[in-house]
Parts: structure tokens; C-alpha cells; sequence
């Protein structure tokens, strides 16, 4: 298996179109990596460069620790599994999984053949569908298959191009809990691309998030989601998304259009001397205020505001609560709308509330929150000025050290078994 590194990696089409400009990441032996971003944004383009289907423009691949700039995909030992699982409908699912072990002629004995591919079904649960041919098999089927086809190859890693987009909403959880689980099983470096935030989410060890070719951030799903560095991350992680208000700074008071907060240290610190800045809070840091006790809700913001729409979800409430945003941060909330993909919809704060909760459409609510849980963005560059580098970090720290501790559980397993594979002893060394 291997590390996989970008140094200052660009992609400029010959009509001069940019697709990715100056992307820097390193992938650990082992790790699972997701690039994700609104469609256009370049992930896609990435992983191509990285299996060889795309020429680089400038900059170094590096596959461990050699440079494969000029290297012909067949010389890069890495499996990719597409979108459309690019199967061949002639053949039985047993000889598209050893297909590639057929084509490298005279490397692989019969037996060897038929030993990889019937562990590869074993593993996916494919082992009575083997004589199929794909077009009867259903398409969390056929994407075993195509990933069945990745893992007899043992190659040094697994490239995933949207794999699960043509599933409906059940299967893909549950093909995400499949190549969770094969993941950490067969320890293999992993790059997946995906435009779902969720995907992201539950399966990364680390994930980086692209806007128009540019990396703009690279950490675990948790630091992420607690710690992002703009407003395109911040709005991108999480669903449903962060609020984005804006925020008129008098005195000591931050005023948003829902709610008067008091500024303390670390939100001062934050605002600095701007007298207009963006603030995020994410909808379920807000609660209804009737279902709190006296002195949880003393300790936080009080306010009251009228309810447009509520769904009730069996688990949650989402309450709509439409708000005039200020002009000068109209726009960069419409650019920021347009670069998340969204429909230019009203301005409205969506709020998850307790399943519980009697607030209903039209409704005027008594709502709180916490003002620690707020984020303050700068209203011109966008950058997250309450941002922790230190707990960022820690996060990070910790997300490593769970990382290899589920590897080296399934190393445990596998070697009972015996099954451990060299690539998780190492990836959880």
C-alpha cells in the first residue's frame, strides 16, 4: 500500500479553463480521505490526475514517495471503482471481478484466480451471485462487484469517483457502512470523491473541502464541523446547514435580526473594531426556551420571534423563521448561496428543535441559545474569526489516534482469523 502526495498540483484545460489551481495534500499509508465540494468545484479532476486519466499541468504527484507525473495508469497500481461500476454486461459477476487479474496474462495462475476472487465474494457477499451476469443484480450489487473487482487487484490504493450517487437513500447507507467496514478491514489508502456532505462525514478519516479548484480546508469530520476556516466550509458541513445572520456591533451588544447578544471576551476579541460582521449558528444550538430549566436558560439568550413553517420529522422539529438581511452582506451571502449550490430562496433561520416541542406554524415562539456556540465571520474575506486553531488541532489529534485504534482492532480480528493484511499492520503502527 502507499502514502499518496500533491505538492502545488494545477489543471489547465487548453481553453484555458483553470480546474484546479495550486491543490497541496498528503494522504497517509492507510488513511481514508474524501474530497468534497458542489459540482465543478474540481475533486473530480483531482482523483483522474492521481490515477493517471488526467495529465498535470504543473506541480508533483507522488505515489510512495516516488514522483508519477509521467506514469501510464496501468504502471500505478491503483484500483478505481466509478460511478457507473463499469461492468462488463457479457460476463459473469466471478469474471468481472477477476478481470483484472486475467489481464496482467500469465502473472496469475487458475487457482490463484479462483482463490482471490471467491475471498473478494466472501468479504462483499457475493459468493451466490458469482455465475450472475450485472444486469441482474441490483445496484448495491453491481457495486460490489465493482469494488470486489478493486480489492483482488490488491492494489497500493482504492480511488472512489461518487460511488454511490446512483443508490437511492437507503442503500447508500448502507454501502457506506459496507466500505467503512472493508476499509478498515483491508487497511488500503483510500480517495473518495463525493458532493454528499454526509458521506463525507461518516466516512473519512480526514476530509478536504474544494471550492472552485481550491482547497480550503483539510481536517477530520469533527474539526470541520466545530472548527471550519470560512464561510464555504462552515455553510458546506452540516445539514441542515449553518444559519448565517448579520450582525450590527453597538456598544457591547452584538444585534442580529432575531436576538440581542451580549458581547463577552471571546466574541469582542472576534469583532475586533468592525461594526458589521456574519454570524453562524447552526440550527440545532437552538432550543425552545419552554423546555428548559431556569437555569440553563438564564445562562444563555432569550428571545421570542414568529414561526413561518415547521416539519415535524418524528425526531426533531425544524422551525422556519424568515429575517431582512443587511445589504452589505447581501451579496456575499448570495455568492456564497450560489457557490453551495442553493435556489436563492428567502432569508430564514432554521432552527432543530426537541421532537417535543409544541411550536407550531405561525406561532410566536420563545426560543435560546447559547452564545458560546456562535461563530463570527469577517462580512469581506469570509474568514471564521472565532476560529481555535488550538482545539483544532486537538481534535485532529484525537481523530489520529482513533483512526489507528480502529485499525489495529480490525488487524486483531483479521489476524484471528488469519486474515491480517500487511497494509493495516502498518497503517496501524
Amino acid at each position: 500500500m502507499a502514502s499518496i502526495v500533491l505538492r502545488d498540483v494545477v489543471k489547465e484545460y487548453g481553453d484555458g479553463f483553470l480546474a484546479v489551481k495550486g491543490v497541496s495534500l498528503e494522504i497517509a499509508d492507510g488513511e481514508f480521505v474524501i474530497l468534497v465540494g458542489p459540482s465543478g468545484c474540481g475533486k473530480s479532476t483531482i482523483l483522474r490526475m492521481i490515477v493517471g486519466l488526467e495529465d498535470i499541468t504543473s506541480g508533483d504527484l507522488e505515489i510512495d514517495g516516488t514522483r508519477v507525473n509521467d506514469k501510464a495508469p496501468r504502471d500505478r497500481n491503483l484500483a478505481m471503482v466509478f460511478q457507473n461500476y463499469a461492468l462488463y454486461p457479457h460476463l459473469t459477476v466471478f469474471e468481472n471481478i477477476a478481470f483484472p487479474m486475467r489481464l496482467a496474462k500469465g502473472r496469475f495462475t487458475d487457482e490463484e484466480i479462483r482463490e482471490r476472487v471467491t475471498r473478494a465474494a466472501e468479504r462483499l457477499e457475493l459468493t451466490e451471485h458469482l455465475e450472475r451476469k450485472p444486469g441482474n443484480l441490483s445496484g448495491g450489487q453491481r457495486q460490489r462487484v465493482a469494488m470486489g473487482r478493486a480489492i483482488v487487484r490488491e492494489a497500493d490504493a482504492f480511488l472512489f469517483d461518487e460511488p454511490l450517487s446512483n443508490l437511492d437513500a437507503k442503500l447508500r447507507g448502507q454501502m457506506r457502512t459496507e466500505i467503512a467496514r472493508l476499509q478498515r478491514r483491508l487497511g488500503t489508502t483510500t480517495v473518495y470523491v463525493t458532493h454528499d456532505q454526509t458521506e463525507a462525514m461518516t466516512l473519512g478519516d480526514r476530509v478536504a473541502v474544494l471550492r472552485r479548484g481550491e482547497l480550503q480546508q483539510v481536517a477530520s469530520p469533527r474539526a470541520l464541523y466545530e472548527q471550519p476556516t470560512n464561510l464555504f466550509v462552515a455553510g458546506f458541513i452540516g445539514s441542515p446547514p449553518m444559519n448565517f445572520l448579520p450582525g450590527r456591533v453597538e456598544g457591547d451588544v452584538l444585534h442580529l435580526p432575531v436576538a440581542d447578544v451580549p458581547l463577552d471576551e471571546r466574541l469582542r476579541a472576534a469583532v475586533g473594531d468592525r461594526s458589521l460582521v456574519i454570524v453562524g449558528i447552526r440550527p440545532e444550538h437552538v432550543e425552545d426556551a419552554t423546555l428548559l430549566d431556569d437555569a440553563r436558560a438564564d445562562a444563555g439568550v432569550r428571545f421570542e420571534t414568529d414561526v413561518d413553517v415547521t416539519e415535524w420529522l418524528g425526531a426533531e422539529l425544524y422551525a422556519y423563521i424568515p429575517f431582512e438581511t443587511a445589504p452589505e452582506v447581501a451579496s456575499k451571502l448570495e455568492e456564497l448561496d450560489r457557490d453551495l449550490d442553493g435556489e436563492g430562496m428567502r432569508s430564514q433561520v432554521v432552527v432543530a428543535l426537541d421532537a417535543e416541542s409544541r411550536v407550531r406554524d405561525g406561532d410566536r415562539a420563545e426560543l435560546w441559545f447559547d452564545p458560546a456556540r456562535l461563530l463570527v465571520f469577517d462580512p469581506e474575506s469570509g474568514v471564521n474569526l472565532t476560529r481555535d486553531d488550538e482545539a483544532a488541532a486537538r481534535i485532529d489529534e484525537r481523530n489520529e489516534e482513533l483512526r489507528r485504534a480502529s485499525l489495529k482492532r480490525a488487524q486483531e480480528r483479521d489476524r484471528a482469523d488469519g486474515e491480517a493484511s500487511p497494509a493495516q499492520e502498518r497503517a496501524a503502527s
